[in-house]
Parts: C-alpha cells; structure tokens; sequence
C-alpha cells in the first residue's frame, strides 16, 4: 500500500549527498603468506610504465564510498590497440586474493566489486559510472600491445556521504581503545549514509529497518541527521507491503518501492524506532501521524501467536532474523522482540494519552510475558529454550532481557550463565552483539557490557578494520552465510555500536 502523503514527506527531507575529492594516499604490494595478509609501500603508480600482465594496488587511507576517475596515457609509439583493464576494488585486502569466478554463492555475484575494461582511446580519462564501496583499487593490464607501455597519470576517488563531518559531535575521552573505537564506528556510519541510510555502500545499498534502528541511535549520538532518520520513517510507513505490514527493506531507484520481504522482527522494529525518534527529538506530531502504523505492526504479530499465547516455531513463523547463525531457531527471541517492540508501543500511547490503547497493549504484554516465563523457561537449564528441541541460544536470553521477560540480577545471571554453556549457540554479527551488549545495559551491567564491546570490536579493529563489519565470527573471522567472502560487506550499518555505547554510557 502507498501513502502518497508519507512519501511526499520523506523526499522532500531527503538532500543529495555531500561530495569530497580523495586522492591516492600510497601504492602498496599486498601478499598473501600462509593464510595471512602482509601490505608494504611500493614504486609510486604514477612513475610505473605499465606492459602486459603488471599489476599495481591503489590505498586511497581509508575505507570509501564514491566514484573513481583515472587518467590514463602512454609511453613508446602511438597506441594501436585498445587497452584491456581488470579493476578490482576491495574494503578489505583479502580481497583480492579470491577469484571471483571461483564464488557460487547463493548472492548474486553481481554485487562484486570487479570489472573488465576495453579503453579504446590512450591517452583519455576513463570515469567510473558506478559507485564503489573500498579502501583498495587493483588495476592490472590483461592485455594491451607490445608497441606501448600504459600510464596512469592520475586517480582521484569523489567520496560521497550524507553525513556531514564538521557536525560530527567530538567524542572526548582518554581512553585510546575507545577514540579508535568509536573514530572506525563513526566511519561506519558515515559510509552507509547516503540519500537514506544504507544497510551496506557495497552491497545491498538499501534501507534495512534492522540496520536503520542501530543507525538511528547511533545518528542522535554523532552526526544528528535527524532529517534523514525522520524521512526513513515517512518511506516505511508509506510503502507497506498489502496488510500494511512495514518491509523489511525497501528501494528508491527508479521509484520508491517496498521490497516484497517480509520479516517477523524487523516489521516489529517500526514501533521502536518511531518511539527512540520522538524520544530523541520530541517530536509529537510525527509520533501521533505514525501511531496507526506502529499499532498495525503489533496487531499483525499477534496473528503468529499460538493458543499458548507464544510465537509459532521457526518452521510456521516464515522469516525472523535475529543473526546469521544458520542453527538458530527463532521462536524464543521473536517473543522476546514481541515484547521488546510492546514495550515500546505502551509507551507511545502513554506519550499520546491513548489510554484505550495503553491498557489493551499493557493487558497484552502481560499475557505473553507470562507465557514466555510458563512455556520457555526451563527450570533445570535455568535458562529460556526455544522450538520443539529446546535449543538454547544467546540470542533467546538476549531478546527475553530486551523485553524486560526478566530483569536485573537475574538477568545478568542468566547472560552469565549462558556464556559458559558450551551446547548453547552462539553469536555471529556485529548485529547481535550490539543486542548482546545492550542486554547487558538492561541488566544493570554497563561495566561488563563495555568490556564485552571493546573485546569483540576490539578484534575487528586489530585485524585492521578502517569500518566494521557485517560478520565477524571470533571463531572463524572471515566466516560467510553467503557461500563466499568475497560478497561479505566490510562496511555495514549494524555493526556502529561503538560510537553509541562509548557515548552515552562510558
């Protein structure tokens, strides 16, 4: 369903992104030895003389999103055939050491940094049309005749973000772990604004309503872009899916559109950004336009609850996130987003003095409280368990203490207790952690959630991350869900938990 009025609202908040022209920092030889990645200054591009099979790797210093613009000349006799390039453009150097024919993953590898090129005319300036998410360029000649040698003269990247750096709010701290923390968190973010909020520059370049809800609160805490959060809400309540679900995702070009996914949680998500938004801004007349469409998320989830008052089992429930762990089962922490996003939902009918609809949602978030504490909780384990094999996982706890199932030092406990479960499944994305150590907060426990913040990110940041990542798995660093690393995102929304937490509790 299309709300022309939301729609109209969001675009005329959405602004072109900002511009900044970024040169080469330094060329680099990047090896690979044993399994590990080994990068050294090499020979400045711009003095190499470039034959048949040489290679040459670009370090623009930091992570970027933009578009590139080489210009190319020659040396020896006028050229007398086209020259045929391979770019291939990496967030992260490794990269470049997998063969992207090699990927048969269930992503489309189209979504691939990598590119052939016939430059017909030498000398020339070659423009990039598409825009490239990156730190490294890869330029090696396939072939180009014997008669001349090729040179690059000059490669300038245009950088382009919605955030605007000169109102990024100073983070002051002594502590170095954190300034780094939050300076890689803030670049994270900085990348994936763009005309929306984007869930990753590389790939998907859309707004997802999971990332969107880090993103926002990370927004209040560094650049307030608030216009940008407020117009993200306008596009999900005008492009509903039929039933006026909020999608999963949604698109902008050609036209905005909803994406037909439909996921449990993140539909659910709706109420709390809205609610986190008016809390951030004070924004009433939004909260009071939107209301209707948070409430209909609620009445929707309800339609999934069985006659126990909990959340089908993963087999009828469809799609509900919650983390890239592939062993999952969702039911337990779907409850515990049902009454995260309840929660949520009271109190913006307190917020509005909707005192019909405060009752109805406080009757009802009691009702499956209680359920999930009767039918999840297991005595014996002394933890909630989920689906029809009692699967325990992190992520049940997380979304129970979330929805205030349980709460304080019995919370922290449970988190506690979990952890060293060795059955127990455990946690893959920078997503669920951000949920991990936000459990911990609601626990009581901002201490341990800031040491469980710095262990974790603080993995990432030594494995040379210039933004963090979609996945890290301590276990298996360079893990994928998708069949190949090589479409991993190395820049992604949900993983700018640093410059949130470190600001507001440390």
């Amino acid at each position: 369903m299309i709300n022309q009025v939301y729609v109209n609202k969001a675009l005329e908040l959405l602004k072109k992104p900002i511009e900044t022209r970024v040169e080469v920092t330094q060329t680099v030889e990047i090896e690979q030895i044993d399994g590990k990645v080994e990068i050294k200054p090499a020979a400045d591009y711009r003095s190499l003389n470039l034959k048949k099979g040489n290679k040459v790797c670009l370090d623009f210093g930091n992570h970027q999103v933009g578009y590139i613009n080489m210009k190319l000349g020659y040396k020896g006799s006028h050229p007398d055939a086209p020259v045929l390039l391979k770019l291939h453009f990496a967030e992260n150097p490794i990269e470049l050491f997998e063969d992207p024919e090699e990927y048969h993953g269930w992503v489309c590898s189209s979504w691939i940094e990598y590119e052939q090129i016939h430059v017909d005319v030498v000398p020339s300036e070659l423009k990039l049309p598409r825009r490239y998410a990156f730190r490294y360029l890869q330029i090696e000649v396939i072939d180009i005749s014997s008669k001349f040698d090729l040179c690059i003269e000059d490669v300038i990247c245009t950088a382009v973000s919605g955030a605007d750096d000169n109102k990024l709010i100073p983070f002051n701290t002594e502590n170095k772990q954190d300034k780094r923390l939050d300076e890689i968190a803030c670049r994270t973010l900085h990348n994936c604004m763009q005309v929306v909020f984007e869930d990753g520059p590389k790939r998907d370049r859309r707004l997802w309503i999971g990332d969107l809800r880090i993103q926002a609160l990370t927004n209040y805490m560094t650049y307030q872009n608030n216009d940008m959060v407020l117009a993200c809400i306008y596009l999900l309540a005008g492009l509903t899916q039929e039933d006026g679900r909020v999608g999963a995702c949604l698109f902008l070009n050609p036209e905005p559109e909803v994406d037909d996914t439909q996921m449990y949680d993140y539909s659910l998500f709706f109420v709390n950004i809205l609610w986190d938004y008016y809390e951030n801004t004070g924004d009433i007349e939004t909260l009071k336009e939107l209301w209707p469409t948070a409430l209909r998320q609620i009445e929707l989830a309800k339609e999934n609850l069985n006659r126990d008052m909990i959340v089908e089992d993963s087999e009828e429930l469809g799609w509900c996130f919650l983390d890239w762990n592939l062993n999952l089962n969702k039911q337990a922490g779907a409850q515990g987003v049902l009454l995260y996003a309840t929660s949520a939902a009271i109190k913006i009918s307190q917020a509005l003095d909707d005192v019909m609809n405060e009752e109805s949602l406080a009757a009802f978030y009691c009702e499956i409280r209680d359920a999930a504490n009767d039918k999840l909780w297991d005595k014996e384990l002394k933890c909630y368990v989920s689906g029809k094999n009692k699967q325990v996982s992190m992520a049940s706890q997380v979304w129970m203490i979330l929805g205030e199932a349980i709460t304080g030092e019995d919370a922290y406990k449970l988190l506690k207790r979990v952890k060293e479960n060795p059955q127990a499944q455990g946690m893959v994305t920078p997503y669920m952690y951000h949920n991990y150590v936000d459990a911990f907060i609601k626990a009581g426990s901002i201490g341990v959630a800031l040491e469980e913040l710095r262990e974790y990110w603080g993995a990432m940041a030594d494995l040379g991350a210039d933004t963090f990542w979609e996945l890290y798995n301590p276990a298996n660093p360079y893990e994928s869900p998708y069949g190949g690393t090589i479409v991993n995102s190395y820049c992604h929304a949900w993983s700018c938990a640093p410059a949130y937490f470190l600001r507001k509790y440390s």
